[in-house]
C-alpha cells in the first residue's frame, strides 16, 4: 500500500492577508483524508507545525518581513520532511502562504541528487531581498531554494543551493516583477508562461515539462499555489491574477503527472478560507490532489 503523510503549516507570516493560516484548515475540512484512503493510500495526518512569532527577535534593518521567525519555521518543516522521507512516506503540505516551501525543498532535497520541481504559480517567486517590491517573503522561496537571497533563508538545512535553476520548470505564471524577469532571463530558467498554455495548450506544456524533468533529475517535487488557477475557479487566494489556469486544465496536467510517476513530494498553498466563497478554493485544491493521486472516472 502506497503511504501519504499530510503535514500542515499553518503560516501566514510571509505576506500581509490574514487568513492564510487557517489553510490547511479548510483542506482538511474539505475531505482530503477521505478522498486519498478511498483510493487506497495509507494517509497519516501528523497534524500542524506551530508557527510563533517573536516580533522582539526581529531585526529593523532588513526589509523582508518575519525573516528570523519564518527561517526558524522552515528548519522545522524540514526536519519534519526528513522524518516522513526516513519513515519512506511520500511527503504532503498543507499551507500557509507559499514561504513554506523553503522548508519543504530544504528537507526533501537531501534525499535527491538532483531534484525537480514544477513550480504551479501565477507568479516566479523568484525575489530577493534587493528585488521585491514588497518586502513579503511568500516571493521569493523558489529563489531562496535555488541559492539565491538572504543567508538565514538560502542556509535552511546547513545547505545551498536545493535545487538547480535547470530543473526547475514555472507554470502558469502572469504576474512577474522586473528583478524575477532578469533571473530567469539569466538562469534560463523554463517558464511556462498563460500565453505558452494558450498558444500550445495544457498537453504539450506538460508533456515538454515532464521530458524535460524526467531526462535530468531522480526526484520531482509539485508545489501547487492556488493563485495559479484563474480567480474564477480559486477565487481564495491573497493575490489573485485574471487570466490564470482553467480548473479543467489544472486537472489534466496532474493527472498527466500521476501517470509519469514522476512526483515524489508535493504541496498545496496560499488557500484563503477569509478570502474564499463557501471553501470553493481549498474543494479545487482536494480534487486536484485526487487527480494527482489516481482519481479516475473510469
Amino acid at each position: 500500500m502506497k503511504k501519504i503523510s499530510i503535514l500542515g503549516v499553518p503560516m501566514d507570516l510571509g505576506q500581509t492577508r490574514r487568513g492564510v493560516d487557517m489553510g490547511p484548515s479548510a483542506i482538511r475540512y474539505a475531505g482530503v483524508l477521505n478522498r486519498l484512503e478511498k483510493l487506497d493510500y495509507d494517509v497519516e495526518d501528523i497534524g500542524d507545525i506551530a508557527v510563533k512569532v517573536d516580533n522582539h527577535e526581529e531585526e529593523n534593518h532588513t526589509v523582508l518581513k518575519n525573516l528570523k521567525a519564518i527561517a526558524k519555521i522552515s528548519e522545522e518543516i524540514a526536519l519534519s520532511i526528513q522524518n516522513i522521507i526516513e519513515n519512506k512516506r511520500f511527503p504532503l503540505l498543507f499551507g500557509g502562504d507559499h514561504s513554506i516551501a523553503i522548508g519543504t525543498i530544504a528537507g526533501i532535497s537531501k534525499y535527491y541528487k538532483n531534484l525537480g520541481v514544477i513550480w504551479f504559480d501565477a507568479h516566479g517567486d523568484l525575489n530577493t531581498e534587493e528585488t521585491s517590491p514588497s518586502g513579503n517573503i511568500h516571493g521569493m522561496p523558489l529563489a531562496a531554494s535555488m541559492g539565491f537571497g538572504h543567508p538565514l533563508l538560502t542556509g535552511i538545512g546547513g545547505y545551498s543551493p536545493k535545487v538547480n535553476p535547470e530543473n526547475v520548470v514555472i507554470i502558469g505564471a502572469r504576474d512577474l516583477d522586473k528583478g524575477e524577469r532578469e533571473l530567469i532571463k539569466s538562469k534560463n530558467i523554463k517558464v511556462f508562461t498563460m500565453h505558452e498554455i494558450d498558444r500550445l495548450g495544457m498537453t504539450r506544456v506538460m508533456e515538454e515539462s515532464i521530458d524535460l524533468l524526467k531526462k535530468k533529475t531522480d526526484g520531482v517535487h509539485l508545489s501547487v499555489d492556488l493563485d495559479a488557477l484563474d480567480p474564477h475557479d480559486a477565487p481564495g487566494v491573497g493575490t489573485p491574477v485574471l487570466g490564470g489556469i482553467s480548473y479543467r486544465e489544472s486537472h489534466l496536467a496532474m493527472e498527466m503527472l500521476e501517470e509519469t510517476k514522476l512526483i515524489t513530494s508535493a504541496e498545496f498553498v496560499e488557500v484563503n478560507p477569509i478570502l474564499d466563497e463557501r471553501n470553493k478554493t481549498a474543494e479545487v485544491a482536494v480534487a486536484l490532489m485526487g487527480s494527482l493521486f489516481g482519481e479516475k472516472l473510469l
